[in-house]
């Protein structure tokens, strides 16, 4: 059975997320190598934890979110749809049974705010998990001067928390914005799609979903 260590101990992936990442770098994007694609692997195990689901479609989730984005590899252009065919043939060659990499492929097809649709419940882990990683340290230009709208989004969000509450009945993602770097407004410009889509992700979790910034809802 795979499990998501050895898909992290894989030397060919770990080629395609390191290379991918290069590809982003040369196009100005932020950080998408083991920073990200770990933290959204741990984060949609937690969700998928937290709302009762069983340990192995919890493992998919992990699985998922480390692979999510290898399909940059191809090219940032449809790269959700590109990354899921990339996994669909690694997860063959890993011995993966067919029903475990129809989820997995299918949540990575469907995570990109573009086409995406959370169509299942790993599907709506990787989203909200992978919509929520906004943070300083995920922009790689150096020179605050030279920041583009993405960037300045990013440097600004000094703390963000994803968290599920007792009752399991909310999702919320809570950000702390220095206004100084980008305004609420910026981060509202760039991100309303993501936001849509890991409402309806919460959905399908039977979930609701709120925006928090500086203390207050905006979703």
């Amino acid at each position: 059975m795979l499990t998501y260590e050895k898909v992290k101990k894989s030397e060919a992936i770990r080629t395609y997320i390191i290379q991918a990442d290069e590809s982003l770098a040369a196009l100005g994007f932020t950080e998408h190598c083991f920073a990200h694609v770990v933290h959204v692997a741990e984060t949609a195990g937690y969700i998928l934890t937290t709302m009762g689901f069983n340990s192995r479609t919890v493992e998919l989730a992990k699985i998922a979110g480390y692979l999510h984005d290898i399909g940059n590899l191809v090219n940032r252009k449809d790269h959700s749809q590109s990354g899921a065919v990339m996994a669909w043939s690694i997860l063959n060659d890993m011995g993966c049974e067919p029903a475990e990499i129809a989820a997995i492929v299918t949540a990575i097809g469907n995570h990109d705010e573009g086409t995406g649709v959370p169509v299942n419940a790993v599907a709506a882990a990787l989203i909200l998990a992978d919509k929520s990683d906004v943070r300083r340290s995920r922009v790689r230009n150096t020179d605050i001067t030279t920041f583009d709208i993405h960037d300045r989004v990013n440097y600004s969000v000094i703390k963000s928390i994803l968290e599920i509450n007792e009752s399991k009945t909310l999702v919320t993602l809570k950000l702390t914005v220095d206004t100084k770097y980008g305004s609420v407004m910026d981060y509202f410009e760039i991100f309303m799609g993501r936001m849509l889509l890991c409402r309806k992700a919460a959905e399908k979790l039977g979930l609701q979903f709120k925006l928090i910034i500086n203390g207050q809802q905006l979703m």
